[in-house]
């Protein structure tokens, strides 16, 4: 599923993505918050972010671990 609306947030430094997405109330998919199952899987239209923790989970080159990663700069992201 694709969220075709914008929503634009500040997030506290010490959060993930998807701590500052539930923060907001964006609804999100997750199940281990710790990059293992790669349920959080997001697509990364722009920006960049890095990671807490490496992920173990599987991703291709233009998705991100919503559980494990912090924004460095503004970020554009497809919500499957």
């Amino acid at each position: 599923m694709c969220v075709n609306k914008t929503t634009r947030f500040l997030f506290e430094q010490d959060d993930s993505l998807l701590i500052a997405m539930e923060k907001q109330k964006i609804d999100v998919h997750y199940h281990c918050r710790e990059g293992f199952c790669g349920a959080c899987r997001t697509k990364l239209l722009s920006g960049e972010v890095e990671y807490k923790v490496d992920p173990l989970a599987c991703i291709d080159d233009d998705e991100i671990l919503a559980c494990c990663c912090i924004p460095l700069s503004d970020i554009e992201i497809e919500t499957y």
